[in-house]
Order: structure tokens, then C-alpha cells, then sequence
């Protein structure tokens, strides 16, 4: 396989992905699936992150993501916790 199929695939995956966290967080549903609602949405997040409040905005988004994931984390039959699947 080319390198630049190798790349592309990696693009694809990268944003299936990222449109997964949008249906995982229940945003396609919450806007009944209106992709103008969810891109402004976006253009408002990243606005945030330009101004003065971005980081206090960043800190916050980042816990509250860390505590889904952690939600979700699956547990073996033992109860152990799994580790958790690498999400870059």
C-alpha cells in the first residue's frame, strides 16, 4: 500500500472518530441531527478557546470528558477495571 493510502485511511479513521464523540455525546440527537446547529455549535466552542475564559474552558471540558470516559470503562468479570484503550 502507498504511503498516501496509508495516510488518508489514518485521516478517514481520525474523523469517524470524531464524529463518534458527537453521536457519543448525544449532541446528534439533542439537535435532531442539524449539521448547521452542531458546526455552529463548534464554531462557538472554538471561539471560547481563543478568548481570555479558553483555558478555564479547556481545564473544565477536559475533566468532565476524563469522568465520561472513566464512566464507560468496561469491568472484567473479576470487577477489575480494564485499562483504559488508547483514544489519540
Amino acid at each position: 500500500m502507498r504511503s498516501w493510502q496509508i495516510e488518508r485511511r489514518k485521516r478517514t479513521r481520525h474523523l469517524i472518530e470524531l464524529g463518534g464523540l458527537v453521536v457519543k455525546a448525544g449532541i446528534a440527537d439533542l439537535t435532531g441531527d442539524d449539521r448547521t446547529m452542531i458546526y455552529g455549535a463548534l464554531l462557538w466552542m472554538a471561539e471560547k478557546l481563543k478568548n481570555e475564559g479558553g483555558d478555564h474552558a479547556r481545564d473544565t471540558w477536559t475533566k468532565l470528558g476524563k469522568m465520561a470516559f472513566e464512566m464507560e470503562r468496561p469491568t472484567d468479570p473479576n470487577g477489575r477495571v480494564q485499562p483504559p484503550q488508547d483514544r489519540a
